[in-house]
């Protein structure tokens, strides 16, 4: 059984680091622009982040539908889900990039109040809103893809893609081979063109599958049944994400309201702490995928099993990515170009990280993981919104604004959101009442 779940989860977490890589790379060589270009950029991110839980929502739903009717090798339901995700995804796409090409300093301005870096960030929106576009593509089938459990074509996918954005990112930041130095505007490029190649790589991959296409003739499928299904599902699951995400975004803006060297140390914390979560992000979405098929096929006793698996599976890669910030931290602190005050700041929030991301392990993999597969979207959606709207960012914004408190005192308590979960997480599961078969008889 952990072997199967591995077959899963190792290409997905193979592709989190990548992307982790990527992110890091852009940190890295921003580190050589300057402290402004780091802390504009990672504010500017935000936006794109926001549009990434939308999509990661939509697919939930997707893979969630996907993943148990493969269990029951139905692939023309699998083509209908598909078509449902996409219609939203171009929608949703196309929204956002009208948002980011049109009014970049609207929305950079939601997240600081200094004009040196909403100068900075409104470069970089504009250039890379076109990404989005590219994504409502990508984003659809790769989901449909990892509902199959095929997770290795999009792995290879996103490997080259990322790889791609880390040679581009040196070509137009160091000016390398005859190109011009172009700063911020360069890692906008590499994220834009590297965009590109994995659409053009997905329309490649569908022409060759016998079974698994990707083409926009399938937003024009009507399935009532699964339409309700998958709105369902994905709506909780959706808001879920966005939920988190507005909040984790209100984090970053609150850090950005305080001083730029508090943003420019987090820019450099949300890098180390995605290496460190990679793990758990693999298991969370590959356990759940094969804990979904396993449903899918009517096993909820073997199902109960595996789901201690990944209980097991997750609390180890927590500690292992407690670890590898631990490890990190000399490194990323050495490195960094940033102001005294800035450094000390990073110092400790690197820290303060090594057990924050033990956390947020558990509660991926119950809540992203494990609930979901069973088609309970709607506990996270509850769970988050109380917890982050209600707890979270109020407490931050008060001892931001209100108390104002040291940076590191508002960074630490924002930093307990995630544990104020565990009991009533650990509660919903001991319940079993996620435990479901979701698949319908007659979806024609």
């Amino acid at each position: 059984m952990y072997s199967q779940i591995s077959k899963l989860a190792f290409p997905i977490a193979l592709q989190n680091l990548l992307s982790a890589c990527v992110n890091s790379v852009d940190v890295v060589m921003l580190n050589f622009v300057g402290q402004d270009a780091v802390a504009a950029v990672s504010l500017a991110a935000q936006y794109s982040f926001i549009l990434w839980c939308i999509y990661f929502g939509l697919g939930t739903g997707l893979t969630i539908l996907g993943a148990q009717y493969y269990g029951k090798k139905d692939y023309k339901a699998i083509e209908s889900v598909e078509g449902i995700a996409l219609r939203f995804t171009v929608i949703v796409g196309s929204l956002f990039f009208v948002g980011s090409f049109f009014f970049p300093e609207l929305l950079m301005s939601w997240f600081t109040n200094d004009g040196k870096l909403i100068g900075l960030g409104v470069k970089y929106m504009r250039i890379v809103s076109f990404s989005y576009l590219f994504n409502t593509i990508v984003e659809v089938y790769f989901s449909t893809l990892k509902s199959v459990s095929r997770v290795k074509a999009s792995t290879i996918v996103n490997v080259t893609a990322n790889i791609l954005n880390i040679v581009l990112n040196a070509c137009f930041i160091f000016g390398w081979i005859g190109l011009p130095k172009l700063g911020i505007v360069g890692v906008a490029l590499a994220t834009t063109i590297a965009g590109l190649m994995r659409m053009i790589s997905v329309f490649v991959l569908s022409a060759m599958s016998p079974d698994v296409k990707i083409s926009f003739r399938l937003i024009f499928i009507r399935n009532k049944v699964l339409f309700q299904d998958f709105f369902r599902l994905s709506l909780p699951a959706l808001l879920n994400d966005l939920v988190w995400g507005l909040a984790f975004s209100v984090y970053t803006g609150i850090m950005g309201h305080l001083n730029s060297d508090a943003v420019a140390a987090f820019s450099f914390v949300a890098i180390v702490r995605n290496f460190g979560q990679v793990l758990c992000f693999g298991v969370a979405n590959g356990g759940g995928l094969f804990l979904g098929k396993v449903l899918g096929e009517n096993n909820l006793e073997d199902g109960w099993v595996v789901s201690k698996c990944l209980v097991k599976l997750t609390v180890i890669s927590g500690a292992v990515g407690g670890l590898i910030i631990f490890a990190a931290s000399p490194f990323v602190l050495g490195f960094a170009d940033l102001t005294p005050e800035a450094h000390d700041f990073l110092k400790k929030m690197l820290f303060i990280n090594c057990f924050y991301v033990m956390g947020s392990a558990i509660n991926t993999t119950f809540i992203c993981g494990i609930f979901r597969s069973g088609g309970d979207s709607k506990f996270g959606l509850i769970c988050d919104t109380i917890n982050m709207w209600g707890y979270a960012v109020p407490l931050g914004l008060l001892s931001a604004f209100v108390f104002k408190l040291p940076v590191m005192g508002v960074y630490l308590l924002m930093c307990t959101d995630e544990f104020v979960k565990w009991p009533v997480v650990f509660w919903h599961y001991k319940s079993k009442v996620w435990l479901k078969n979701i698949t319908r008889e007659n979806v024609a």
